[in-house]
């Protein structure tokens, strides 16, 4: 009987740190079924979440301008629609901080 308990506490700390070694994700678990256009409107920017690691499904994760993240489908229409507004939106303020190129003058 004195044998038991040491040998349970030993496996009992095994199984403990074990435990202690897996790291979770930041996954989404769960999606959100749909987004208000007002919300849809505050997206910045987003982020695809893949089925590896940790995280078991797939999912598209939208962050908004004040930092609330959303998951969502990726199989949804107006997800997908959200990430090309998101990609345009993107082009756009890419073009406008590109500098302007200034003819260069020959001095002669």
């Amino acid at each position: 009987m004195r044998f038991d308990t040491p040998l349970i506490l030993l496996v009992l700390s095994c199984l403990s740190l074990a435990m202690a070694q897996v790291s979770y994700d930041d996954c989404c678990l769960t999606y959100v079924k749909e987004l208000n256009k007002k919300t849809q409107a505050r997206a910045v920017k987003y982020r695809i979440q893949e089925t590896d690691g940790g995280c078991n499904i797939r999912a598209v994760i939208f962050t908004m301008w004040k930092g609330r993240v959303y998951c969502c489908d990726p199989q949804e229409t107006w997800v997908q629609e959200l990430m090309a507004n998101i990609d345009k939106k993107a082009v756009k303020h890419v073009k406008k901080a590109a500098p302007k190129r200034q003819k260069s003058r020959l001095i002669g």
